[in-house]
């Protein structure tokens, strides 16, 4: 009896830790596509590929709300160089009934100033960014 009842603890110590493992792995790959998403796209406004960036990554919501001289301009009049880099505070996802969700806030760290970041991504598969936030 005392085999059965040891066995089957055993076995839900087994399901319980095998569960968290999975749920950190998805949890995990999804903050690391995120963050990925959103250091692509500061590369490329970084670098001056403002267009690249608004035709590649702005969800269709977004476009139609910002226009691409509007977006072109915004970035311009912040003056980036070589030296801004990404300073991610916080990174959250989640998802509802198949759609996916990531926050992002920071700072884009440049030689003499900061600027404050905020990127949401949104979609099925294909993450898009449905707001942006970059302030000095």
């Amino acid at each position: 009896m005392l085999w059965i009842v040891l066995g089957i603890v055993a076995g839900v110590i087994v399901l319980a830790v095998v569960g968290i493992l999975v749920l950190v792995n998805v949890v995990g790959g999804a903050t690391s596509k995120a963050r990925s998403l959103a250091d692509e796209f500061t590369n490329l406004v970084v670098s001056g590929q403002t267009e690249q960036a608004y035709d590649n990554y702005l969800h269709q919501a977004l476009k139609d709300e910002l226009d691409k001289q509007s977006f072109i301009d915004g970035i311009a009049s912040l003056e980036l160089d070589d030296s801004c880099k990404p300073n991610y505070s916080s990174v959250s996802v989640n998802s509802e009934n198949g759609s996916n969700k990531a926050d992002i806030t920071g700072t884009l760290q440049c030689s003499g100033k900061s600027i404050d970041l905020k990127y949401v991504f949104e979609g099925t598969n294909d993450l898009k960014m449905s707001s942006i936030r970059l302030r000095p």
